[in-house]
């Protein structure tokens, strides 16, 4: 995330659905999750992510400012 974010971790909160891939997320908190394919998430501010397998991830993002900030074609 530091590359894109400039921070250590995201400070975005993430909503949105998995269509394909797979991406295992990292809370600050230590907290880890993953999801996959057919997930709905909600990833608060305060985390790390990266896309598990050799998969694309694919996700739509509902929340305004992160899909700005985020979204790739």
């Amino acid at each position: 995330v530091k590359p894109w974010a400039g921070t250590e971790s995201c400070h975005h909160r993430h909503l949105g659905v998995v269509q394909e891939g797979r991406m295992r997320v990292t809370h600050d908190d230590g907290t880890v999750v993953e999801i996959g394919p057919g997930d709905a998430y909600v990833i608060e501010p305060g985390h790390n992510a990266e896309v598990v397998g050799d998969a694309q991830f694919v996700g739509y993002e509902f929340e305004q400012k992160a899909a700005e900030e985020y979204a790739r074609a």
